[in-house]
């Protein structure tokens, strides 16, 4: 009865390793976001994250203003690309972005953390 015991522990030690790292490390998919940054703040009550908000354009008018647009949260766990992106609000810019199962508190308020980044001209 303790082998198995000791079996079934290790087992349901093993799976539950298996599930923490496909729901929060696992990167699900990678990709870009292009759009307008209109905001990017450092918040949080016991961790402190980078939060930025990107206006992804579907139509331009000629004086390149935003006419049809939807919101692209997303968050910053970089210092450096954080540093960045801090400089650059109310620019065109490109984001690349990895996208997670799960929120970790530490790491950021959304399942897409940003790693690097381009300005648009």
């Amino acid at each position: 009865m303790r082998k198995f015991l000791i079996w079934f522990i290790a087992v349901v030690v093993i799976i539950g390793a298996i599930f923490f790292y496909w729901k929060f490390y696992f990167t699900y998919s990678v990709g870009h976001r292009a759009g307008l940054l209109q905001k990017f703040s450092y918040r949080g009550v016991i961790f402190k994250t980078y939060e930025g908000e990107l206006i992804l354009s579907s139509v331009q008018s000629n004086k390149n203003v935003t006419l049809a647009s939807e919101k692209f949260f997303f968050s910053v766990s970089n210092e450096k690309v954080a540093k960045q992106i801090e400089q650059l609000q109310g620019y065109f810019m490109t984001l690349h972005y990895q996208e997670k199962n799960g929120v970790l508190w530490w790491r950021g308020d959304t399942k897409y953390l940003v790693d690097s980044i381009t300005v648009n001209p």
